[in-house]
């Protein structure tokens, strides 16, 4: 009988994506293995193998297509010895089969990518289809069937049970659109419209402030001079990272912390470190084994200073505190139309160089395009650095689930006063945003005074 291929769900959250491009032709043979496709999301392009053997009777969504809903048939397979035709005719009208529901469980203390949020998804990727190998990271509690007071389940995305709480509304009470039939945003706003509320005999959800109405898109357009502009459609990343940054604004209490780091030290270090990089040969010719960057010490800074005071390297749950057991540093990278934040894992118990080696890669691929999720999703705080641009310092927007980022400004020299004398130095100047929830002023105050110390005497990163 024919095989049904069903558009993957590349995160516990993700609700539709790009087909950007088939690997195969209507008549390939294919085998468990074989990639067949690429799937894009809103900040990366994953590829999808086939997890049965058979032969491509039809391609349903053409290469191109945007929006296209997880769980929908967008190929099917013959099986060895069917009719193609036959099985061309007969497939994708059934429908995709729903995942098993999973069973509720606690996240592991200290392990960040078991935090979700609909925004981005951060979790781990579903195993549908296999797009991409797993790092086994468990999904959010809230993520999987949450049970209700009455006994029963409930599918609802974190975002869309806030929305609705504040709303008055009774999640049950709506139907969702999601994938399993998972209650999201979209639902939630519909059945705010349709006054739907929460069912006699229950708390009255806590009135929420009165929002402040954005501009409609008609009243914006009817400022300007019809044909002095062009509207350019938001893609899917542009769409996320405006949600996103609405939401953290929004829902996290931000405090900043600002101080000034001298460089010379790190500068000097940094050379020493850098010429004595073996030699190696590549494609390319011969070039150094590595090239640490200021901002790898940076990151490793943070890490370092995260470990010192393990108290701030936390993340707020409306549950409880979670406390993580290693420093995980997200890397604020620009791409085209927006940015990612890669993680480098661990960044505490690695050296300089192979944080330089490893942000090299994870820079490239996420420029192209081409980071797995869990290579961006999770972390416990993050790095955003604009030195490059001469910026001499600035506030950055925490990412959720961090508790902290780091603003870092450019280095520049400066005069300073040492022991009654005016000299030179260089300085840079950097910015600790904390979620206030989660880190208090004299806590973060003293992760950033850690930081510092790393900084100016950077020796202490070698041992």
């Amino acid at each position: 009988m024919p095989i049904n291929i069903t558009m993957p769900a590349l995160s516990p959250t993700m609700e539709e994506g790009n087909l950007s491009k088939w690997l195969v032709k209507e008549g390939d043979s294919v085998a468990p293995g074989d990639v067949i496709a690429e799937i894009e999301t809103d900040k990366a392009t994953m590829e999808v193998e086939a997890v049965d053997e058979g032969i491509v009777a039809k391609l349903l969504v053409p290469a191109g297509t945007e929006g296209v809903k997880v769980n929908a048939v967008i190929a099917v397979l013959a099986e060895e010895g069917e009719d193609v035709k036959a099985a061309a005719s007969a497939g994708g009208k059934a429908e995709a089969k729903p995942e098993k529901a999973e069973t509720p469980s606690a996240p592991p203390a200290g392990d960040a990518s078991t935090k979700s949020t609909e925004a981005d998804g951060q979790a781990a990727p579903s195993a549908q289809a296999a797009p991409a190998k797993s790092n086994g990271a468990a999904a959010s509690p809230s993520e999987t069937p949450a049970s209700k007071d009455e006994g029963a389940r409930t599918f609802a995305s974190p975002l869309a049970r806030r929305i609705a709480k504040d709303a008055g509304i009774d999640v049950s009470a709506i139907s969702g659109t999601g994938p399993r039939g998972r209650v999201v945003k979209a639902d939630v706003e519909a059945a705010k419209e349709k006054g739907v509320a929460a069912p006699a005999g229950d708390k009255a959800a806590p009135a929420a402030a009165p929002a402040v109405k954005a501009m409609s898109d008609d009243a914006v357009l009817k400022l300007f001079e019809e044909g002095s502009y062009e509207l350019v459609p938001h893609d899917n990343m542009r769409k996320t990272i405006a949600r996103r940054l609405v939401e953290a604004k929004s829902t996290i209490p931000h405090f900043y912390l600002t101080l000034d780091c001298e460089l010379d030290a790190l500068l000097a270090l940094r050379k020493q470190v850098n010429d004595a990089a073996p030699i190696r040969k590549t494609e390319k010719g011969e070039e150094p084994a590595y090239k640490v960057s200021v901002n790898d010490m940076v990151i490793k800074a943070m890490a370092l200073a995260l470990r010192d005071v393990p108290d701030a390297n936390a993340s707020w749950t409306e549950g409880g505190m979670l406390k993580h057991k290693h420093a995980d540093v997200g890397v604020a990278v620009s791409i085209p139309g927006g940015l990612i934040t890669p993680i480098v894992r661990r960044a505490e118990e690695k050296t300089l160089s192979a944080i330089a080696n490893e942000m090299k890669d994870l820079a490239g691929r996420a420029r192209n395009k081409r980071l797995k999720p869990e290579e961006y999703q999770g972390g416990t705080t993050a790095v955003s650095n604009l030195g490059m641009f001469g910026i001499k310092d600035f506030s950055a927007v925490i990412n959720p689930p961090h508790a902290t980022i780091l603003a870092v400004g450019a280095g520049e020299q400066r005069a300073v006063v040492k022991n009654g004398a005016v000299a030179i130095a260089t300085i840079m100047s950097v910015t600790l945003s904390t979620d206030h929830r989660a880190v208090d002023g004299a806590l973060g105050s003293e992760l950033l005074v850690a930081f510092k110390r790393y900084i100016e005497n950077p020796m202490g990163m070698l041992v």
